[in-house]
């Protein structure tokens, strides 16, 4: 359900306050939470010129007798339209909104006010946040809250939008009006608004004016219109959304350029500038609107290609350059932004080389092969997205008709997209092409002239002081004169045509492949040592599982998740973990050397990147704690999986190991090291890991005097010894045959060389839990800033995933639980080698799951479910002590321990009692018992997320994962195979065996807190500890429903 209204309807003196009607609608209603035990998702967000409410949900209910549908209209429709303004309930939500704003007001939330406040200075976008101002969400009263309600709650200023499996839209319709249909209208209302500079409710309502004649008028009220005003008018909603004017990026403007804005700040790291152009958005209605956003499509593509393919071999002066071009429904306007990072040693040099690229783009334009090439992938992405129609998210699809109704675009799905897109591609040249791309980019290549449309502003965000090696921190200066003098030399030099690239059709030529088998002999051999099955078949799951000759273990599923589509991912045991103590942050620093490097056997990293575009291949290359992996997307036209077979082999065999890309992921580790006294979550959470590990580097960020300790042969080594083929897993899922994925495996993996480790877990040093220091186990972080905020961490050990512990017990082996009676046909079917079956009489078999791989996973997760539901009622809800706390369990596979983290936000004056508050409801599981309700809930929000996530390949992926991992022995088959039932049949008695393998004693339990602010006592200056590099997972992402891009900080967080 979205409500038309959003901060920019605000008056003056209601900053804020459609979010906290959103808070207090949706939390207040009774109907909405009626649906939370029926494995329903709901939440709610406010933005510049919307709230949405929305709630995703089974078809049908295990407990209900007819589809979920009507209840969940009845309760949006609650929602909007019948909210229960209790004070109460206003109480609670204040004080949440209040702790809300403090978690939003980071750094990076910040930088994205002022480039809005820049961008949009001319109008209510650049200063009304839909957080709102704090002084004046203090004053609003019950009353207040609900004048505002009934000035934009009505019918005709909402939509309401259902996406999913609809069986019969007669019966939809039937639903719709039956609980919708007798709303009130709200037909009239009184409005008796002062005039203000954007103007009356009319001037909305009306149609709009042309620019030029609009301007006379804005803030001019005639009398006869203030007459008007006063009575009775019929409601509607307004004519333009949101209801705000700009200034537009025009050639002949009338206007003077503005001067570069600086934005700087002590919590600041890098250099960056922001350039925009702000123009009216072009509509996608007919062929010709399609044609031009394709043509712009592929020359933005090419610009991005060459910045940031060319000069990263090179050690380029800047981090990233980035042209984004696109439409955005909550501005009302389209935004082209050249946006350019780097050190701000090099910040001159880095803002050359992007108007140098941009001017040399605009004035040759793309060549033939470009064009040719980025078409072709932009078509092969798009007849991928076609196949996949019945298959895309239901989410995913809302969130594109919102932004296209928002936005005035026609409509179309996935199959109507593509076949318009290739019969638009038939029309397009080379020189339309390159006409339609020059005028995105005039704002910048012509930037200075008469004819160039003005920037609409230009921002540069930058640190207050920089780090110099031997001298330490010292004052950055940087003036706007000094800006606009380093754009107009960029401009000024000297540039020459793009040459055309020659890119490899493949990487192993059918000459060499034959050799390759002829030296190598690969086959398939039996996939366990003790047995002489050469393929395992889950009929079940569907899943193969071989082994090759040379000692790799590969298992695939064949799937029509995404039609014509797969994922591959290569599997390396020993991660950070196998570092040697001499050499800790070799392997994450070595993974990265090979990233940047980006080269392979005799192909430049240009040839490699436009080999994975012809193919549209993605590939990725990281390394955790535990593995070093590649993952590779793939669509299967034209070759790509072998394509990406191909570039597997490459990167195992002939990978190139260089100078320069090793001094890159040097550099990269010291700016992320340095960054963390500058962020008040990473400093709190790096304390914290430190002390509970002991301050093992392994687990955290590497040191500047580590990083400088490691050369090139020392990072190659530490990863290539962990490149051999009895330590290699390859997984796949996708769209292909069962003949063409093994002759696949064959060619590529089969010919790998055979290697056997020479190294073994007995030489990894051991992990050590700090215990009983009471200095190190509750910390404090102060960290200077403006502005106060606050955050705590509070972690304690758990077993891995697989019931092993840092101790060497193993939680499935010493519990003694039953299940209750099961079917004995249900109970036969989970059963594996390890569990004994008893006869209970009346052809009912208890089975003895702790024995079950699944046992520990299965339980921890369902207690963190549960966990999280406590914490939200108590700290948040009832207390009033946070807007955002959450249980996260981070759990090993191959190393026999993992960790849990309560992450809490809050003000100075509350963390504390909210740490307190949060240890409170971890320790009181025994005292405060868990209910049937609550084990019920959690199954069904954990099964319900389980089923969707089965339609997706990267899910599948990670199932498959480790099943052939010798150093992840108890993973098999039927953890994937029984996980569903595996939850059904999961006890209290289990949630409470697995609760009782949390370390949650004084001695054991470990909590930082993070203050910022201008207080007077210890600030972060003098810290220079290891950072850490796994903080950045203790916060999920909001997906689904929340547009990302320019600003997108600004909009309010999830409710829930």
């Amino acid at each position: 359900m979205e409500i038309h209204v959003g901060s920019v309807d605000e008056d003056e003196d209601e900053q804020g306050i459609a979010h906290m009607i959103e808070h207090v609608a949706f939390l207040g209603s009774k109907k909405r939470e009626k649906l939370l035990g029926t494995g329903a998702r709901s939440n709610a967000y406010t933005d510049f010129h919307h709230t949405v409410f929305h709630v995703h949900s089974p078809f049908m209910s295990k407990d209900s007798d007819g589809p979920l549908l009507p209840f969940v209209l009845d309760a949006l429709h609650e929602i909007a339209f019948q909210p229960k303004f209790l004070s109460s309930r206003v109480e609670k939500e204040r004080r949440a909104v209040l702790s809300e704003l403090q978690m939003m007001n980071t750094i990076e939330y910040r930088v994205d006010c002022q480039l809005l406040q820049q961008l949009h200075s001319e109008n209510k976008l650049g200063r009304r946040f839909p957080i709102g101002l704090e002084e004046q969400i203090k004053k609003w009263d019950v009353e207040a809250i609900k004048n505002f309600h009934e000035r934009w709650y009505f019918p005709a200023n909402a939509t309401l939008y259902i996406v999913g499996d609809i069986d019969s839209v007669p019966k939809t319709v039937y639903h719709i009006d039956a609980v919708f249909g007798r709303t009130p209208s709200g037909s009239e209302f009184s409005v008796a608004h002062p005039p203000n500079a954007f103007g009356t409710m009319a001037n909305f309502l009306a149609p709009k004016l042309p620019t030029a004649l609009a301007g006379a008028v804005i803030g001019e009220t005639p009398s006869s219109l203030v007459v008007q005003q006063s009575k009775q008018l019929k409601r509607k909603r307004h004519a333009i959304r949101p209801p705000v004017k700009h200034e537009w990026s025009l050639p002949g403007a009338g206007r003077e350029l503005k001067k570069p804005y600086i934005f700087q700040h002590e919590l600041l790291q890098n250099f960056s500038i922001h350039l925009f152009c702000k123009i009216p958005v072009n509509r996608v209605q007919t062929y010709g609107d399609l044609r031009d956003v394709l043509m712009k499509r592929i020359f933005l593509s090419a610009l991005h290609f060459r910045v940031n393919t060319r000069y990263k071999s090179s050690n380029p002066p800047f981090t990233a350059i980035e042209l984004d071009h696109s439409d955005s429904g909550r501005e009302g306007c389209t935004v082209s932004t050249l946006t350019v990072t780097a050190e701000p040693k090099n910040w001159q040099a880095a803002v050359k080389v992007a108007v140098q690229e941009v001017r040399r783009l605009k004035e040759f334009g793309v060549t033939k092969g470009e064009l040719a090439r980025y078409m072709d992938a932009l078509i092969k992405d798009s007849e991928h997205l076609a196949a996949m129609i019945d298959n895309v998210p239901s989410i995913d699809n809302l969130d594109f008709i919102m932004e296209s109704d928002a936005l005035g675009h026609t409509v179309m799905d996935q199959q109507q997209g593509h076949e318009s897109l290739v019969a638009v591609a038939e029309t397009v040249t080379l020189e339309d092409v390159n006409a339609v791309g020059a005028k995105v980019l005039e704002y910048i290549s012509d930037f200075g002239k008469p004819t160039a449309p003005l920037a609409a502003a230009i921002v540069a965000c930058v640190p207050k002081t920089v780090h110099r090696d031997g001298v330490g921190d010292v004052e950055f200066k940087i003036h706007p004169e000094e800006i606009t003098a380093a754009i107009h030399e960029g401009l000024n030099v000297s540039i020459e045509p793009e040459p055309e690239l020659e890119v490899p059709k493949e990487l192993i030529s059918a000459l060499q492949l034959e050799q390759l088998w002829l030296q190598q002999k690969p086959s398939f051999i039996p996939v366990y040592k003790d047995s002489t099955q050469l393929k395992i078949v889950d009929k079940e799951t569907g899943i193969i599982q071989r082994r090759l000759s040379n000692g790799i273990g590969v298992n695939y599923k064949i799937s029509q998740n995404e039609a014509k589509g797969g994922v591959m991912r290569l599997v390396v045991g020993g991660g950070r973990a196998k570092e040697p103590l001499d050499a800790r942050g070799a392997v994450i620093v070595g993974v990265r050397t090979l990233s940047e490097g980006g080269r392979v056997g005799g192909f430049s990293r240009e040839q490699v990147e436009l080999f994975c575009v012809n193919h549209l291949i993605n590939c990725a290359l990281e390394s955790t704690e535990e593995f070093i992996s590649m993952e590779f997307h793939f669509h299967l036209r034209d070759g790509g999986m072998r394509a990406a077979f191909q570039l597997l082999y490459m990167v195992i065999k002939h990978n190139i190991w260089l100078e320069d890309a090793f001094e890159r992921a040097r550099r990269l580790y010291l700016s992320h090291y340095r960054a963390i006294p500058k962020s008040l979550e990473r400093a709190t959470a790096h304390r914290l890991m430190h002390a509970m590990l002991k301050g093992d580097e392994r687990f955290v960020e590497p040191s500047p005097q580590t990083i400088q300790r490691l050369t090139l042969p020392v990072v190659k080594d530490a990863v290539m010894k962990q490149f051999v083929t009895d330590n290699m897993e390859v997984s796949i899922v996708g769209d292909f045959t069962e003949e063409d994925i093994e002759a696949c495996v064959l060619d590529y993996l089969g010919t790998v060389t055979t290697q056997k480790s020479d190294h073994n877990d007995t030489e990894e040093v051991p992990v050590t839990f700090q215990v009983s220091r009471t200095d190190l186990q509750s910390q404090q972080v102060f960290l200077k800033d403006t502005d106060e905020r606050a955050c705590a961490y509070i972690a304690g050990r758990t077993p891995n995933r697989w019931g092993f512990t840092i101790d060497g017990e193993s939680v499935n082996n010493f519990l003694e639980t039953f299940s209750d009676s099961l079917p004995g046909e249900q109970a036969s079917s989970l059963i594996t080698d390890d569990m004994k079956l008893i006869d209970a009489g009346d052809s009912k078999l208890p089975w003895k799951k702790q024995t079950h791989p699944l046992y520990c996973c299965v339980t921890l997760s369902l207690l963190a479910e549960i966990i999280n539901s406590r914490l939200f009622t108590t700290v948040r809800d009832t207390l009033g002590l946070t807007y955002d706390v959450s249980f996260e369990l981070s759990l090993l596979d191959r190393l026999k321990f993992g960790w849990f983290v309560i992450s809490v936000t809050s003000t100075p004056a509350k963390v504390y009692r909210a740490v307190d508050a949060c240890k409170s409801v971890l320790r009181g599981l025994h005292s405060n018992k868990i209910t049937q309700r609550e084990l019920d809930r959690a199954k069904r929000t954990l099964l319900m997320r389980h089923e969707s996530d089965m339609k997706s390949n990267a899910y599948w992926l990670g199932l498959l994962t480790h099943l052939q991992a010798p150093s992840v022995p108890r993973k098999n088959i039927a953890c994937i195979r029984d996980l569903a039932s595996f939850y059904e049949t999961t006890t209290i008695e289990d949630v409470y065996n697995a609760y009782d393998n949390l370390k949650v004693d004084d001695e054991s339990l470990f909590t930082c807190i993070g203050v910022a602010g201008n207080m007077t006592g210890q600030d972060m200056s003098g810290l220079e500890m290891e950072a850490d590099d796994a903080d950045d997972e203790l916060f999920d992402g909001h997906q689904g429903l929340i547009p990302l891009g320019r600003g997108s900080s600004t909009m309010t967080l999830p409710t829930t």
